[in-house]
């Protein structure tokens, strides 16, 4: 029987290359998207050339209240394109990104992180799990920014809820085990991605810094962390579970640095 997978955030980036990588290994798909449905269609198409399928699914990580229609809905779609009663992984990556200073951050903009990228997770996981099978496996994306490889002026807030969700992810694992479930987080470094508005293509000249500065002397492609992830929620990492695992082609490892 084939895999089946959750994305959150699956329109595009990350996520969406996570798709890309699962469909390529024979794994089909539930793709989240919350404001971009053109974009994930493009998903679903690139899915069905690699001979799996993508099914899109509205979802904002933003609203816990939403957690339990969507988890009803993905029953519903899993019963009727796949008769099945359970799926095998889930991928938590929705999110966004924006940089404030310590001093400009608001509590707007803060609530808006914690809401998102560790109240989203948590709650949408507690929602699903008793429709995750058993031996499954759950991969949280979180960041280098949380780890001193990756600090950079103006991401105390992100960072901060990235970090609390790689807590989380041990806490998962130790609870989930029980069940034979792996939990585990792929923390990406510097990846080009439409996060921040396209910030990488909008601001070139960041690049090169970045570049110098990463041991393989590259910036990161989201295709590089999906790839990771779909490694990660395979049996080839089952005996992995607690981890977190940097996905950052070596950022300050550079004699540049």
């Amino acid at each position: 029987m084939r895999k089946i997978a959750i994305i959150t955030g699956a329109s595009s980036g990350i996520g969406a290359a996570t798709a890309v990588a699962l469909a390529d290994r024979g794994v089909d798909s539930i793709v989240t998207y919350n404001s971009h449905e053109d974009r994930v269609r493009d998903v679903v198409e690139a899915a069905r050339q690699r001979g799996a399928r993508a099914v899109p699914l509205h979802l904002d990580i933003g609203r816990s209240d939403s957690f339990a229609a969507f988890r009803d809905e993905a029953k519903a779609v899993l019963q009727r394109e796949w008769n099945a009663g359970c799926f095998d992984y889930l991928v938590n990556n929705a999110g966004f990104g924006q940089m404030a200073l310590f001093e400009d951050t608001s509590e707007e903009l803060f609530d808006s992180f914690m809401r998102v990228l560790f109240k989203g997770p948590y709650f949408l996981t507690q929602a699903l799990l008793s429709v995750l099978a058993d031996g499954g496996a759950i991969v949280n994306v979180t960041s280098n920014s949380t780890l001193q490889s990756g600090m950079e002026p103006g991401y105390s807030a992100y960072a901060s809820m990235k970090g609390g969700l790689t807590v989380l992810t041990r806490y998962m694992a130790k609870e989930f085990g029980r069940r034979g479930i792996r939990v585990n987080a792929v923390a990406p470094g510097a990846t080009r991605t439409r996060i921040g508005d396209d910030a990488f293509d909008r601001h070139p000249e960041f690049i090169q810094s970045i570049v110098e500065k990463t041991g393989l002397g590259r910036l990161g492609e989201a295709s590089d962390v999906g790839a990771v992830i779909a490694a990660v929620l395979s049996d080839e990492f089952r005996r992995v579970t607690g981890q977190s695992i940097e996905a950052s082609g070596g950022a300050r490892l550079s004699f540049a640095c």
